[in-house]
């Protein structure tokens, strides 16, 4: 997969966890979860088939992905509340803390992602937010998924398929 499925994975896993470890430091509870990242994935240098080039690019390209699921985490965490008024309006008989944690970590992703990046159609968002609900969850809760982030998609007034020039740019500040 690519670099920011990547990181939309890494986001849920940390937004998942955290409803369950709630730290007093954003930050250290960011440390902690890459320090474990790194910890299952730590191949010992001897096994390693990629050249020093190679590396240094997968390094590159792994601290992208980490940017920008910090991003997204950082975001949902911010705007935890519009969101969740967001998801509670367009649900019919379905309170948020009835729905499964996975499946209402990923619409928080999605819809952090609706509103604020406008570097992302609105279209990508669902797709990833379905893909990654099947992986986590079930098929089940991929239609599920599909079918709250698409009445959400229709009430924004936002292009489904294309970047949005209008939307205020995400915050890089750190809470």
């Amino acid at each position: 997969m690519g670099l920011r499925h990547d990181a939309r994975e890494w986001a849920l896993q940390f937004l998942f966890q955290s409803e369950f470890n709630q730290d007093a430091s954003l930050n250290k509870a960011f440390q902690y979860f890459w320090q474990f990242q790194d910890e299952i994935a730590s191949v010992p240098p001897a096994m390693s088939v990629l050249d020093p080039a190679e590396q240094n690019l997968q390094h590159t390209r792994q601290l992208k992905a980490r940017r920008f699921a910090e991003e997204l985490a950082r975001g949902v965490i911010s705007e935890h509340n519009e969101i969740d008024k967001i998801l509670t309006n367009s649900t019919s008989n379905w309170e948020i803390d009835r729905m499964g944690t996975v499946e209402r970590n990923v619409m928080r992703l999605a819809v952090f992602e609706m509103l604020r990046r406008k570097d992302i159609p609105p279209v990508v968002s669902i797709n990833e937010a379905v893909e990654l609900a099947k992986s986590y969850s079930s098929i089940e809760s991929g239609k599920f998924v599909n079918g709250i982030l698409d009445r959400i998609r229709m009430a924004i007034d936002r292009p489904a398929r294309e970047v949005a020039d209008d939307l205020p740019a995400p915050s890089t500040e750190t809470p």
